[in-house]
């Protein structure tokens, strides 16, 4: 595994919190620079600056590059300098390659010591880049430290990965790094931020500690430390993903799902749900509401009896991703709209696609991929295992063509985004039987004699079997049926029911899948208000 270098960013905390999280995030996100750097913000408690500076400088001698951004404060001092003033002395006596951006042109009125310390730049020699907003901070940002990697390390992004990163700066919202103090860390739901954390580095979530967490939310942009409390909080990110109700704060922050008995919407869908949540666990509760909507035909094949869904179920988790981590959230009148008809299911996501991709280039499938909210399509793809850069709408369509339907219509209306998933209508039987399904592979069948098979036939045609029925249909005594149906349990392919003289046998998982199905049904829910 390739060492990676760490990159310290400073800067004065409260002045650039939000400067500070967008180079943070676009480390972070952008593939190539996430490959070779990992940035590193040091956010100190407030009570003790002596103790504040020396946690800082301790932690940028474990650093190979250090960033500066400059603004017009200068920050709290510590004996002669501020903190930033103190870490930009120690990487260069440390010499480390020093990194700097100044926000505003040379007009802008600042600090007498903030004007000092950028003489001190000018006499030392370390080229800087000016910035006005966060699109040109990106930029700068990513131009610079691409620039020191091949210099220094002989790396260098492909013509790919540079078109996306330039297309997905241009794209970016500024929505999802903004530092409120709306939602405390402990308000947040650890459970989800455990399951994040976990997926995100490869590690038990039982093995992880209360700081583990806090550290792994703020490394992915997801909290941030307020400078003049000590307090953290959730970033507009991280309220969208981790908060219990993340439309208390952004009422946009819902799936409105309806499922309608025909073809057509009306005022009495047969179901509905107004899905509030953490919006990964949105996104499990919205494909349960298109489970419990659709059907599930049983089909027989070979030896197995298989539960099969009307829709592919990760085709359509991949569209309620891409529509969470890729919706316009500064639209807050929107939501993200679920709907289910008799003959297809549509997604619908507020926004159009952000330029440059276009609705004929998706369809095409020739484009770079994008992303308007990159930080939380990153944290997505951590919890429902999609790659969050490309192909997104290629693997919708193989996933609905190897299903047996026709692959996803994509289109816009009325300023929103949509994904049409066409059903099989009538013809029920066109749907595939993923290989997956399958219980009774062929080396499983391998396993069994003719009697043995000719039962599980039976079985899979939803029957159940008893002892007795068996000994009087192939002639055989009591200890070969025990046997046989021994076999069967132990291979996990068949369950029993009952005890003594009412002993019967069925499919693995048929008696739960119709006591299931009949709960589903008492359980659908009438129409009322939102």
């Amino acid at each position: 595994m390739k060492t990676k270098h760490r990159v310290f960013v400073s800067s004065a905390q409260k002045e650039l919190e939000d400067e500070r999280l967008i180079v943070q995030n676009l480390v972070n996100t952008d593939s190539f620079l996430s490959a070779h750097c990992v940035p590193v913000l040091y956010e100190f408690e407030p009570a003790s600056p002596d103790k504040a500076l020396e946690g800082c400088l301790k932690t940028l001698d474990t650093c190979q590059i250090y960033l500066l951004i400059v603004a017009v404060q200068y920050g709290s001092l510590v004996g002669n300098f501020s903190i930033t003033h103190a870490e930009y002395r120690r990487a260069k006596a440390k010499k480390l390659p020093v990194l700097a951006f100044i926000k505003g042109d040379r007009n802008v009125k600042r600090e007498k010591r903030t004007d000092s310390f950028l003489k001190e730049l000018d006499a030392d020699g370390p080229k800087y880049k000016r910035f006005g907003n966060v699109i040109e901070l990106q930029k700068e940002v990513r131009a610079a430290l691409v620039k020191l990697l091949k210099d220094r390390h002989g790396v260098t992004p492909s013509s790919d990965e540079n078109e996306i990163a330039q297309q997905t700066i241009e794209a970016t919202s500024s929505f999802e790094s903004q530092p409120l103090n709306r939602i405390r860390w402990t308000e947040l739901d650890h459970s989800v931020v455990r399951r994040l954390v976990a997926a995100a580095e490869n590690r038990n979530p039982d093995d992880l500690g209360a700081p583990d967490l806090l550290t792994g939310a703020s490394l992915r942009g997801l909290i941030w430390q307020d400078s003049s409390s000590g307090e953290h909080f959730a970033t507009a990110a991280g309220i969208v993903l981790l908060a219990k109700d993340p439309s208390a704060i952004f009422p946009q922050c819902r799936i409105l799902a309806d499922a309608y008995r025909g073809a057509e919407a009306d005022g009495d869908p047969r179901d509905h749900e107004d899905i509030r949540g953490p919006m990964p666990l949105a996104v499990d509760r919205a494909i349960a509401f298109i489970d419990r909507n659709t059907r599930h035909p049983m089909k027989v094949v070979g030896l197995n009896r298989v539960r099969l869904d009307e829709y592919p179920t990760e085709a359509l988790r991949e569209a309620l991703v891409n529509a969470v981590a890729h919706r316009q959230y500064e639209d807050a009148g929107r939501k993200i709209m679920l709907e289910v008809f008799s003959d297809r299911v549509v997604v619908s996501s507020p926004g159009l696609p952000p330029a440059p991709i276009t609705l004929a280039s998706l369809r095409k499938r020739k484009y770079r991929p994008c992303s308007r909210n990159p930080v939380l399509a990153q944290c997505l793809s951590y919890f429902h295992c999609i790659e969050e850069r490309g192909s997104g709408f290629r693997r919708m369509r193989d996933q609905m063509l190897n299903h047996g339907l026709d692959q996803p219509l994509l289109g816009t209306d009325t300023g929103y985004f949509q994904v049409t998933f066409p059903g099989p209508g009538d013809d029920i039987d066109r749907i595939r039987v993923p290989e997956t399904h399958l219980v009774v592979t062929p080396a499983v069948e391998a396993q069994l004699n003719e009697r043995q098979r000719k039962m599980m036939q039976w079985l899979a045609e939803g029957k159940e079997l008893t002892s007795r029925q068996c000994e009087a249909e192939f002639g055989v005594t009591r200890p070969i049926t025990a046997s046989d149906f021994g076999k069967l349990v132990g291979l996990g392919l068949v369950e029993k029911i009952g005890s003594g003289r009412s002993t019967r046998y069925s499919l693995k998982g048929m008696a739960e899948s119709l006591s299931n199905r009949k709960v589903e049904r008492r359980n659908r829910k009438p129409r009322g208000k939102r």
